[in-house]
């Protein structure tokens, strides 16, 4: 049995790469942009001078008692005024209020 296999056109293979690229680079500016927001959200919350600022998880939340919904964003970044690595959650409520609860160490 001679099996043939079939090569791609090129112009597909162009395609397939372009979207690839596409889907790369709106990935990457996505991020940035969530982490300057959080970089802005921590500022308001004291932390001003910092660095290394990554979004590790976004979860969308539930009270059950009052059924409203809202966003719990796992955050980490060093801040350089403690000098020290901070990990936590910051917890988005209605009307853009967030509260922090961060480990620093």
């Amino acid at each position: 049995m001679n099996q043939q296999t079939r090569k791609l056109p090129k112009s597909t293979i162009i395609t397939i790469t372009a979207i690839c690229l596409v889907a790369f680079i709106a990935f990457i500016i996505l991020k940035v942009l969530k982490e300057e927001r959080i970089t802005e959200i921590l500022s308001t919350l004291g932390h001003t001078n910092i660095k290394n600022v990554e979004v590790i998880n976004k979860l969308d939340v539930e009270d059950e008692i009052t059924k409203k919904r809202s966003k719990v964003f796992k955050v980490a970044f060093y801040d350089n005024d403690l000098q020290k690595y901070c990990i936590g959650f910051l917890h988005h409520q209605d009307k853009n209020n967030y509260t922090k609860d961060l480990d620093c160490k």
